[in-house]
């Protein structure tokens, strides 16, 4: 049965947020270009902010990975941010070897509950962006940490993650399409998780990119 097609409308008053999981170089484990691939991403990832402020005028919330004490990894949060902002706050964070997405999501989840919990969301909900570069360390929490979410939900567009990948790493691959196919089947209340290759994206025709991440 094909999807009903959602109206444009839905990607307005709705709040829109970003996670920039960058991790640090590792010459022994990532693959020749890799550490040109943020840097050719970032004029996609301007255009991705400027499309979403389009629907979102007060700004995104940013989550940015960075190194903590002891090169442990951890995100940043940066709220009413313009894609004016954007290249300024990436040169001012040094990414860590390795992040904890689950973690991550989880502060922008339990951001959006905590607001609409005390009637701070806007009316149709809200979007979650998250580039990553390689396989999270944290599967079954992030898995876990998902599906909790849905059943908090009352309507199927009310939230969207969307997981948009930087490279070709084909373990991460694996795993992001499983989230994007099997969410409900293992449980979850809704499908809310689209996932895309970032050169798979039609910069183009970024509100249609959008609108899959309501209705996948």
């Amino acid at each position: 049965m094909e999807a009903p097609t959602l109206d444009e409308t839905l990607l307005h008053n709705r709040d829109y947020t970003l996670i920039l999981a960058k991790t640090a170089i590792d010459h022994a484990l990532r693959p020749p270009g890799f550490s040109k691939r943020w840097v050719a991403a970032q004029k996609a990832i301007l255009t991705l902010m400027q499309t979403c402020e389009k629907f979102d005028s007060d700004g995104l919330t940013l989550y940015l990975s960075c190194c903590g004490t002891q090169g442990k990894g951890l995100f940043k949060q940066y709220r009413h941010v313009t894609s004016s902002y954007l290249e300024p706050i990436l040169q001012s964070n040094f990414p860590p070897e390795r992040v904890e997405l689950e973690e991550v999501l989880q502060m922008a989840l339990d951001d959006y509950f905590g607001r609409k919990a005390i009637g701070k969301t806007k009316p149709n909900g809200e979007m979650i962006l998250v580039l990553l570069d390689g396989e999270p360390s944290d599967r079954p929490a992030m898995i876990k940490t998902i599906k909790a979410a849905t059943q908090q939900m009352q309507t199927d567009e009310e939230l969207g993650i969307g997981l948009i990948q930087i490279g070709e790493d084909a373990i991460a691959r694996g795993f992001l399409s499983m989230l994007d196919k099997d969410l409900q089947a293992s449980g979850a209340k809704f499908d809310i998780v689209h996932y895309k290759q970032l050169e798979a994206i039609e910069f183009n025709s970024l509100t249609e990119f959008l609108l899959n991440v309501l209705n996948d």
